[in-house]
């Protein structure tokens, strides 16, 4: 299981971008992508990615604040594509593509931690709690994992109940037991190949 040694944001988060974003934010757009956990949306903002929504998302994203559709070739949404793409033939362990997360600064410091949670490795919501100095925070701390933008990049799935259950996914608890079976396998952890 991971640790909690990561306090701040890696790199690829740009914490100087605004977190209230307005349905005609001008760079603002988004395409939808094949892939093999279906049709996926992927937003883009400026040269960042600022969703990543699977098909019947239980979140509920807001459309209206993807910004106008454009063509999958879009060089930054096409970009993510190659690297989720790569990523589910287990050939990309590791997103180099930036993101910016809009939300609370609170949801903001939950989302950096998850960027440090590494490749085929797990969390709870507790131990993140911890991080915050109180344990009580979990429930808090799921909604933060919850309403995470950027599914897969940001990996909210790896972060998993107290009693190792898979708990809640807003792409879906199919889709998180895959890409954690598929992190596994990768890394040599398994020999089963959820593919």
């Amino acid at each position: 299981m991971h640790g909690d040694d990561g306090d701040g944001p890696p790199s690829t988060v740009d914490p100087s971008r605004p977190r209230d974003v307005s349905p005609t934010r001008p760079g603002r757009r988004h395409a939808a992508v094949p892939t093999r956990l279906g049709d996926l949306v992927v937003v883009a903002d400026g040269e960042a990615i600022a969703g990543l929504y699977f098909p019947h998302h239980w979140t509920d994203p807001d459309p209206a604040r993807w910004g106008e559709v454009v063509d999958p070739a879009d060089p930054v949404i096409a970009r993510a594509a190659a690297e989720v793409t790569a990523y589910l033939e287990g050939e990309l362990t590791a997103f180099t593509v930036p993101v910016t997360l809009d939300g609370t600064a609170f949801q903001q410091r939950v989302w950096a931690i998850l960027l440090d949670i590494p490749y085929a490795e797990t969390t709870t919501y507790g131990t993140i709690a911890r991080t915050f100095g109180n344990p009580g925070l979990a429930q808090e701390v799921g909604q933060a994992v919850g309403a995470n933008p950027v599914s897969m990049i940001v990996p909210c799935h790896r972060v998993v109940g107290s009693d190792g259950r898979l708990t809640g996914y807003a792409g879906g608890l199919e889709r998180k037991a895959y890409l954690l079976a598929l992190e596994e396998f990768v890394a040599g952890c398994s020999l089963v190949d959820p593919r």
